[in-house]
């Protein structure tokens, strides 16, 4: 999708008050309880955008604006905000991105990275990599987003900055060099020794003090600044090329070596401190200025001409046609609908019209507003490489594509996991019910993993998500924010139906009842795919046959026959289908006709190919004492679960399994109860697998009631 390539020549509006190359658009993720947050709060304060320090523990940290972050003191949302840091003369903004750690609101994660230059991946100094660590690595790698490393509460017990830089390169693969050196630990952490500059430092609140490096530990800076030259050089021609002369290159050449390969994916620059207690974070956002790229960059975007399907790019810079990707929508109670989009190209000016080649149609660009948290600055335009939201779009998703009507392009959207948990809600009164319908669509467009559906046959609204606390939360939002009272039933897994092999249809929808009768024809093959996959369809009709304005209702006839389910009412997943062949009839045939059609010949189908329930399995990573590492061991087999790694460390084992999450409901009392509360668990959605026959039998049954 991006391609980095820097110092590339490119075009600057005069409007413009930050040059491209001064601007960051940057994301902070990491695991739950490392500490994004409170960093991103630091950042704020030493910017000069807060005067008043946000801490999480109290419920008043500015980028967790959402009432039940306040309560929960965790991320669910992605705040984004606006900062400036002054650097070798310059003033460079910053868009900052603080995502959730939570698994539940890994769509948060994904969106956020999609539309991110790089990104600062913070660790705890005493958990160091855990599950979710793993997860928004990996989503960092899909989108090649560049990284630098902070890890933090250097001042909490256990800490141990070496220990997470050796679990950074063995659990995540991770090409890491440390550029700093803690001088003290734990309670005892006083500052950090900068390799690259050779220089020492305190911290003292807002303020950084350059001490003498402590004599006891040159010879440490010694040996860690000729492994930093050398990581540089394996990766660097032009560093390499003094190295081999046998001369020490100057740090800014070191600089822009270690630049070039943070941008390329092949190093990750390690620093450390303590968020909380205001050490370190100086030094880390001069680390963002001077390793993590600006939109100059990325240099070109890539994606698809709606009209003619063929390979298309923009390059940044504003005298080039406008192009942006709409990454997160937001209910705002004083503004109505927000559209959160990144500008790759060209400028948008408030009131102008732009084109979403999703819809075919023209939207109204209405108000531009500059975010900070909840709090929103009005702007006239915007440029390329910033973030901003968007008030007047009709309709317009996340993932769409905003452009020039004459220059239309589609970027590269985002996907999204599969929802594994459901439950049924219903309103407390009649009255609510409408309200209900209304709140869940608003909730459901903006989050890509919330989706609702209604049973015909029961009349409930059977809603699904990423886990227990991602539909908690949505039932808060109901109350507090909808004003509608709701009641649910108990969480129930998200199955998904597919299937086992080739088969064909011959399907036909004749109805004659007087006057004009219905006739639609359709003849495909189903083909089963690879696990997420999806669902695609190819015309392969010829001849004319079929007419052209069928074959999208034949397709919408697919689709919503695969969503509503064939085996027991789970979405059908992972297969192909082609479309053939079939007849039309010149005055019978309409629209509805061939939609019907194809949802009984994708039915029938489905039915000869044979069909599979798969079940969502979970990744749960168990920390136990070791004298309790037997019963969990045998807990978690009684659960159909298969424990994949093992290791032990001080007194403690850590296990790390796949179960069904059919089997993990109520987990968290079991395991209390097996270790006296001494042990603890995280776990994340993984893969679909087929369900054991005896049990698909039993869901079957009780489905077909």
């Amino acid at each position: 999708m991006t391609e980095h390539k820097a110092n590339v020549d490119y075009q600057e509006n005069p409007g413009r008050i930050t040059p491209i190359a001064e601007v960051r658009n940057i994301g902070i993720m990491a695991h739950i309880d490392a500490g994004k947050t409170t960093l991103s709060e630091r950042i704020l304060f030493y910017t000069g955008i807060n005067h008043k320090l946000g801490e999480v523990h109290e419920g008043n940290a500015t980028m967790d604006w959402m009432v039940q972050e306040q309560e929960r003191g965790i991320t669910i949302t992605s705040a984004a905000t606006t900062c400036f840091w002054n650097k070798d003369g310059k003033k460079h903004r910053i868009n900052l991105i603080d995502t959730p750690g939570h698994v539940d609101f890994t769509a948060e994660v994904e969106r956020s990275l999609r539309v991110l230059d790089g990104a600062v991946a913070v660790f705890c100094a005493v958990g160091g990599v855990q599950p979710q660590t793993e997860t928004v690595w990996r989503q960092a790698k899909k989108y090649h987003v560049p990284i630098i490393a902070f890890v933090n509460k250097m001042d909490r017990t256990g800490a141990n900055f070496y220990k997470v830089v050796d679990a950074m390169r063995t659990k995540l693969k991770a090409n890491v060099v440390p550029m700093v050196l803690p001088i003290g630990a734990e309670a005892n952490f006083e500052g950090l020794v900068d390799i690259m500059e050779e220089k020492a430092y305190e911290f003292d609140e807002m303020n950084i003090k350059e001490i003498p490096v402590p004599e006891d530990m040159k010879e440490k800076l010694a040996e860690a600044r000729a492994f930093m030259i050398e990581r540089i050089a394996e990766n660097d021609e032009s560093v390499m090329e003094v190295f081999l002369n046998d001369e020490v290159p100057s740090v800014d050449l070191l600089k822009k070596g270690l630049r070039r390969a943070v941008l390329s994916g092949q190093l990750v620059a390690a620093f450390c401190g303590t968020a909380f207690k205001n050490k370190g974070v100086q030094l880390l956002l001069n680390a963002v200025i001077d390793y993590l790229p600006s939109p100059v960059d990325i240099w070109e975007v890539h994606g698809t001409n709606p009209d003619t399907d063929q390979p298309e790019s923009r390059e940044v810079g504003d005298e080039v046609p406008f192009s942006a990707l709409a990454f997160k929508i937001m209910n705002d109670p004083y503004v109505g609908k927000l559209i959160y989009f990144r500008v790759y190209s060209g400028v948008a000016t408030s009131g102008a019209v732009v084109y979403n080649p999703r819809t075919r149609k023209r939207e109204r660009l209405g108000r531009i507003l500059q975010m900070h948290a909840n709090k929103r600055e009005e702007r006239k335009e915007i440029y390329s490489g910033d973030i901003a939201a968007a008030v007047g779009f009709k309709d317009v998703r996340t993932g769409d594509t905003l452009c020039d009507e004459n220059h239309p392009i589609v970027l590269e959207s985002m996907s999204f996991p599969e929802p594994v948990i459901s439950i049924a809600v219903e309103p407390k009164t009649t009255a609510d019910r409408d309200k209900l319908y209304t709140a869940l669509g608003a909730l459901s467009d903006e989050d890509p993993t919330f989706t609702m559906k209604s049973d015909d046959e029961t009349g409930q609204t059977i809603i699904s998500g990423m886990g227990e606390l991602h539909l908690e939360i949505i039932m808060d939002r109901l109350r507090r924010e909808f004003k509608v009272e709701a009641q649910s039933g108990q969480p129930q897994v998200s199955y998904r139906e597919t299937i086992l092999k080739k088969a064909n249809a011959d399907s036909k929808f004749v109805r004659q009842s007087g006057g004009r009768g219905q006739y639609g024809h359709v003849i495909m093959d189903v083909t089963p795919m690879e696990r997420g996959h999806g669902v695609t369809i190819e015309n392969k009709v010829v001849g004319g046959n079929i007419p052209k304005e069928y074959i999208k209702p034949i397709e919408q006839g697919i689709r919503e026959a695969a969503q509503t389910g064939i085996l027991a009412g789970y979405p059908c997943i992972d297969f192909h289908v082609d479309i053939l062949d079939g007849s039309y009839h010149p005055v019978d045939s309409s629209e509805m006709a061939f939609k019907i059609a194809a949802s009984m010949g994708l039915k029938d189908a489905c039915k000869k190919a044979g069909m599979v329930l798969l079940e969502p399995i979970m990744k749960v990573e168990i920390t136990t004492p070791d004298e309790n590492t037997g019963d969990i061991i045998g807990d978690v087999t009684s659960r159909r679960g298969a424990i994949s790694e093992m290791s032990t460390e001080e007194g403690t084992t850590i296990i790390t399994a796949n179960v069904p999450l059919s089997e993990l409901f109520g987990y968290a009392t079991a395991i209390r109860s097996l270790t006296k509360g001494r042990a603890s668990y995280a776990m994340e959605p993984s893969h679909f697998e087929p369900v054991p026959k005896t049990i698909q039998e039993k869901i079957v049954e009780k489905n077909s009631k």
